[in-house]
């Protein structure tokens, strides 16, 4: 483990310590003694897309096929932290590209959801930073997001509606013509 990351590990579970005096508790007591520590490296870890780099994870398998077709990665699960309440939300993503000489593998897919979503971060923005991560790194003909996820932060504070699902989409080329959109979304919905 390098010396930045215990000392930047150590700032973090610091101000983890000035928070849990400041609501009240005291953060020696046995059950929250580790809790700072445990907390920062927790958020470190949960943020870590800040030191990714979705292009480089793209770029590194990239081949050359000549397949045209809708290419669906959906049901991908994500986990990210509202930027306004650093509280979570969490669902799944739907992504699709058709190819134009150029295929990616498709493990990468899910980690380039991974890389935005481990960011503080509105799902807004996450839709369109892996639409645009996709486009940019493939050229395809056209590409596709669909995001479905419940937050924290509507369910347990605020309005407290416990099964409210927000749903963002993008779309980029061929996939604004209706009926490659529909295309995709026929093939995203649930089949139960």
């Amino acid at each position: 483990m390098n010396e930045s990351y215990k000392l930047k590990n150590t700032e973090l579970a610091d101000h983890y310590r000035q928070i849990l005096s400041g609501l009240g508790e005291d953060p020696n007591r046995e059950g929250l003694s580790k809790t700072p520590q445990r907390v920062a490296k927790a958020m470190e870890f949960l943020t870590q897309g800040y030191h990714q780099d979705a292009a480089a994870i793209l770029q590194s398998a990239l081949f050359s096929e000549d397949f045209s077709e809708m290419v669906v990665v959906k049901d991908i699960e994500l986990y990210s932290l509202c930027e306004h309440h650093l509280l979570p939300f969490f669902g799944k993503a739907h992504v699709a590209y058709i190819p134009s000489g150029k295929i990616v593998g498709l493990s990468k897919i899910p980690r380039v959801v991974d890389v935005f979503a481990r960011r503080l971060q509105v799902q807004e923005r996450l839709t369109h930073e892996i639409l645009n991560s996709i486009q940019d790194a493939l050229n395809p003909l056209g590409a596709a997001v669909v995001i479905e996820a419940f937050h924290m932060c509507m369910m347990m504070r605020g309005v407290q509606k416990q099964n409210s699902m927000t749903t963002t989409s993008a779309f980029t080329g061929i996939f604004r013509n209706v009926e490659t959109r529909n295309e995709f979304l026929n093939l995203i919905k649930d089949r139960k």
